[in-house]
C-alpha cells in the first residue's frame, strides 16, 4: 500500500500519465485520420493538402508557443490550453464534412498540438533537474501508451465504425488534461532578459548546428513513416504485415528509452544524436536494398535507435544549450523542426522521388541524404561551442 501511494504522490507520476495518455490518444486518431477524409468524400489532392498544411503550422506554431511560456512563466498554463484546444478541434473536425470546414479546423488543430510536448518535454527537465538523463524512462510511457491503445483502437474501429477514433481520443485526452493538471511545474530562472537570450539564440551556432541536423533526420523521418506503407503494398505486403511492422517497430522504442539515461551518460546527448543519424542511414539503405518484403520486420527494429534515440537526444542536446530560463523557447524550435518543418519538407520532395524512380531507389537516395546529414553534424558540430554532455 505504501508503495501504491507513493507511486500516485511521486512528482513524475503526472508526466508519466500526460505521456501514456497523450500518445495513447494519437493512437487512436492519427492512423485512422486519411480513412475518415475519404470518408467523407475528399480527393486525393484534398487529403494531401490537410496532411500537408499541419506539419507547417506546426514549426512555425511550437517555437512562438515556447517563446510566450518562457516570457509569462506560464508553462502549466498554456499546457492545458493547448491540450484543451486540441480536444476541442478534434470534437469539431469529428462533425465536419466538408473541405472548407476541415481545413480551419485542422489548422487549429494542429496550432493547438504545436507546443504540446515541447512545454511537457521542458517541464519534465525542470523537475528532473540534475536526473534529466532519466527523462527516456518517463517518455518511455509515450510508447506504451501508443502500443496499447493502437492495437485496441483498430480492432474497435474495424468493429465499430471509423467514429470511435474520436471518442478514444477524447478519453485518453480527457485523462490527460487531468494528469496536466497536476503536474509540479517549477519555471526555471531566468538568467537574462528574454529579448536578450531570444537575440543570442539567433546567433547561436551549436543551435543552429543542432537544428540543421535534426532538420535532415526529420525529413529522412518523413520519408519512412510517409511512404513505407506504400512501399511495402507495392512489394506484395498485405494489411497484417503492415500492423506487424508498427507493432515491432513500436517494442523497439522500449529498450532504448528505458536504457537512454546510460546511453546518455556513456555517449552525451551529442553522441547519441550522432548515433541516432547513423541508424537510420542504416534503416534507409536496409529498406533500399531489402530482398523481400519481410526484411521489414528486423528493420524496423532499427526504429527505437532513431526515431526514440533522436528524440531523447534532442530534447536533452536543447536541454543542455537552452540559455537559463528558455527552454520551452528551444525545445519549441527542436519540436516545430522535427514534428513540422521536416515532414512538410521531406514527404512533398520523397513523393516526388517514389513518381519518378519507385520505392527501392527513394530509399537509397534517402540513405545518401542521410549520409550527408551524418558528415556535416560530424563536421559542423566539432567546429562549433558544443556543451558538456550532463
Amino acid at each position: 500500500m505504501r508503495l501504491f501511494s507513493s507511486l500516485f504522490s511521486s512528482a513524475t507520476f503526472a508526466p508519466k500519465v500526460y505521456y501514456f495518455c497523450y500518445y495513447a490518444a494519437m493512437a487512436c486518431f492519427m492512423p485512422f485520420l486519411a480513412l475518415y477524409y475519404r470518408g467523407v468524400g475528399l480527393t486525393g489532392a484534398q487529403i494531401g493538402l490537410l496532411a500537408g498544411v499541419a506539419p507547417v503550422v506546426t514549426w512555425l506554431a511550437a517555437p512562438l508557443w515556447g517563446a510566450v511560456a518562457d516570457a509569462t512563466r506560464q508553462h502549466r498554463t498554456y499546457l492545458l490550453v493547448a491540450t484543451l484546444g486540441a480536444l476541442v478541434m478534434v470534437g469539431l473536425l469529428s462533425q465536419a464534412r466538408r473541405m472548407e470546414w476541415l481545413l480551419p479546423v485542422i489548422l487549429g488543430y494542429a496550432f493547438f498540438t504545436a507546443p504540446i510536448m515541447p512545454l511537457i518535454d521542458n517541464s519534465v527537465m525542470v523537475l528532473l533537474g540534475k536526473q534529466s538523463a532519466s527523462y527516456g524512462r518517463l517518455r518511455l510511457w509515450g510508447a506504451v501508451g501508443w502500443g496499447l491503445s493502437g492495437a485496441a483502437a483498430g480492432i474497435l474501429v474495424e468493429r465499430a465504425g471509423i467514429g470511435y477514433m474520436f471518442a478514444g481520443y477524447a478519453f485518453f485526452m480527457v485523462l490527460g488534461l487531468l494528469a496536466a493538471m497536476r503536474l509540479t511545474i517549477h519555471p526555471a530562472a531566468a538568467g537574462q532578459p528574454f529579448w536578450t537570450g531570444m537575440r543570442g539564440l539567433t546567433t547561436d551556432r551549436t543551435l543552429m548546428v543542432f537544428l540543421l541536423t535534426v532538420l535532415v533526420g526529420s525529413m529522412g523521418s518523413a520519408v519512412v513513416h510517409t511512404y513505407l506503407f506504400l512501399y511495402m503494398s507495392d512489394l506484395g505486403a498485405g494489411e497484417t504485415l503492415m500492423g506487424l511492422s508498427l507493432t515491432v517497430a513500436t517494442l523497439s522504442e522500449v529498450p532504448v528509452f528505458f536504457f537512454s539515461a546510460l546511453l546518455l551518460r556513456k555517449l552525451g546527448a551529442r553522441g547519441l544524436l550522432m548515433v541516432a543519424m547513423m541508424a537510420y542511414l542504416v534503416r534507409l539503405a536496409a529498406y533500399g536494398v531489402m530482398p523481400s518484403v519481410w526484411w521489414v520486420l528486423p528493420i524496423n527494429l532499427l526504429h527505437g535507435l532513431t526515431f526514440a534515440a533522436l528524440w531523447v537526444a534532442g530534447v536533452s542536446y536543447a536541454n543542455e544549450i537552452a540559455p537559463l530560463g528558455m527552454g520551452a523557447t528551444v525545445q519549441g524550435l527542436f519540436a516545430g523542426i522535427a514534428m513540422g518543418l521536416g515532414a512538410a519538407l521531406g514527404a512533398p520532395a520523397a513523393g516526388a522521388l517514389y513518381d519518378a524512380f519507385g520505392g527501392a531507389m527513394l530509399y537509397r537516395l534517402a540513405a545518401v541524404w542521410m549520409a550527408a546529414g551524418v558528415l556535416f553534424f560530424w563536421v559542423a558540430g566539432r567546429r562549433a561551442s558544443s556543451p558538456v554532455p550532463s
